[in-house]
């Protein structure tokens, strides 16, 4: 527990250690921290630090190490969209739309950065509307009224054949 505590705090002074001793530094501090921990945690966590530090190519196989390791279903999700993003990033938005589609029948407290990335990846593909759809929807569920309306507005946006004379 106390090691998760340390990666919490680790992560809440991230700019500032950044800023202070710089990104190899920051790097190298977090794979210290992580040495310990279980394999899909200890991969995850070097991914991500890597990944916020410009290192994005390094921190695919990584994502994929802390997958295939095995992650709490939180953390699961998390290397799941984190990957995604950095593989839209390097150019490969069609893998991206592959791994965030099937995590939209999953429900969690995640949800909405689901769909953000995957709206992100649609847009990069070609998709565009698909993306502003799938934003519109997740906003839908913030809006204090107009839900209905901004949820139906975003349906027809993909299927305007829908649309009523």
């Amino acid at each position: 527990m106390e090691a998760h505590a340390a990666l919490d705090r680790f992560w809440a002074e991230f700019d500032d250690r950044v800023a202070r001793d710089g990104e190899a530094a920051a790097r190298d501090a977090l794979d210290e921290l992580v040495a310990h921990l279980p394999a899909g945690e200890s991969a995850f966590e070097r991914a991500g630090v890597r990944d916020s530090t410009g290192l994005t190519a390094e921190a695919v196989p990584l994502y994929r190490e802390a997958l295939a390791a095995g992650l709490d279903p939180y953390r699961h999700r998390r290397a799941v969209i984190q990957l995604a993003s950095s593989l839209r990033a390097l150019g490969r938005p069609d893998e991206a739309v592959a791994l965030l589609e099937p995590e939209l029948a999953v429900r969690g407290e995640l949800d909405d950065a689901v769909r953000a990335f995957l709206a992100l990846a649609y847009a990069d593909t070609g998709r565009a509307l698909d993306g502003v759809a799938l934003a519109l929807t997740a906003l839908a569920d913030h809006l204090p009224r107009y839900q209905r309306s901004v949820r139906n507005y975003a349906r027809l946006l993909t299927h305007p054949e829908e649309i009523t004379p």
